[in-house]
């Protein structure tokens, strides 16, 4: 993976080059991100050694090395199972509770059905924003990014709204397109939840020069 700073040119632009790599660079994150989490109980170590590895990306323009990245992984796996084993039974008991209310087999109908899937997407909103902050810590810290997103999600609302959007999103293109992309939508996502979550809120009286 090339750093984007060397493929600057002299004025700071980048053309469409640059951007074409860059998709190709997050496409393959993708892929290996998934390759590792596909033993389930490696999950939570894949995703948070992707999410440090984007964070790096985007703050320094250039990749961490194999070796940080093997690192990062190898250290991550024993802490993530907990994590990794959390995040299957929550999906699972959504996505059952949601099958269920939607083919009729528990009462509540359309009114439960809208609360759960808002539940549902808020949590993932939630998440996502706990994925980039493991990323912020070398992606194996997972109680703290968990403390820090649910400080960050109460803080700024707006900011946690647009991370449900971003999940929200990426589920539905996970189930529209064929199933050999999800893989590279899997980095593309979390490029995209660093790119949200990153974003300042613009003051509501600048001041003026």
């Amino acid at each position: 993976m090339a750093s984007r700073a060397e493929r600057a040119d002299t004025a700071g632009r980048r053309d469409w080059r640059d951007v074409l790599r860059d998709a190709t660079d997050l496409a393959l994150l993708g892929i290996l991100l998934v390759l590792a989490a596909a033993p389930l109980l490696t999950a939570a170590a894949a995703t948070g050694t992707a999410s440090a590895a984007v964070r790096d990306w985007t703050r320094t323009g250039t990749w961490p090395t194999a070796r940080t990245t093997l690192r990062r992984f190898g250290r991550s796996v024993l802490p993530g199972v907990p994590v990794s084993l959390l995040a299957l039974a929550v999906a699972g008991l959504l996505a059952a509770d949601l099958a269920a209310l939607a083919t009729g087999r528990v009462p509540g109908g359309p009114p439960a059905l809208l609360v759960t899937a808002l539940v549902a997407a808020g949590l993932a909103g939630y998440a996502g924003l706990v994925v980039v902050e493991a990323g912020g810590n070398g992606g194996g810290r997972w109680r703290a990014a968990a403390r820090s997103a649910a400080r960050a999600c109460l803080d700024a609302p707006i900011r946690w709204a647009a991370l449900t959007g971003v999940t929200a999103l990426a589920g539905l293109l996970a189930v529209l397109i064929t199933p050999v992309a999800v893989p590279i939508l899997a980095g593309y996502t979390v490029a995209a939840l660093h790119a949200v979550a990153g974003r300042r809120p613009v003051p509501a009286h600048p001041e003026l020069p």
